[in-house]
C-alpha cells in the first residue's frame, strides 16, 4: 500500500477507535485524526516487525485493519492519559 492508502486507513482507523473509545479528547477531531494516522503507521510497523505479519498490498486486508485500529486505540489511550485533564 502506498502512503495515501495508509493515511486514508489511518483516518478511518482513528474514527473507529473514537467510536470504540468514546469521550472527550483533548485534541478534538483534528487530534483524533492525527492519532489515527500515527496509530495506523505504528500498528502496521509493529505487526510487521514483531508479529511476523507482513503488510499486504491490499487495502481491505483484515489483519492490516486490525493492526491499524489497535495502534490507534493504544495511541488514543496514551494521549488521554498524558493530556486528558487539560480541557476540564
Amino acid at each position: 500500500m502506498g502512503i495515501i492508502s495508509w493515511i486514508v486507513l489511518g483516518l478511518l482507523a482513528g474514527a473507529i477507535a473514537k467510536i470504540l473509545l468514546p469521550g472527550r479528547d483533548p485534541g478534538g477531531l483534528i487530534g483524533t485524526t492525527l492519532i489515527g494516522i500515527a496509530g495506523a503507521f505504528l500498528g502496521g510497523w509493529l505487526s510487521a516487525r514483531f508479529l511476523d505479519r507482513p503488510i499486504e498490498n491490499q487495502f481491505f486486508d483484515l489483519a492490516t485493519w486490525g493492526a491499524a485500529i489497535a495502534g490507534s486505540l493504544v495511541l488514543l489511550v496514551a494521549y488521554r492519559l498524558l493530556f486528558g485533564n487539560s480541557r476540564d
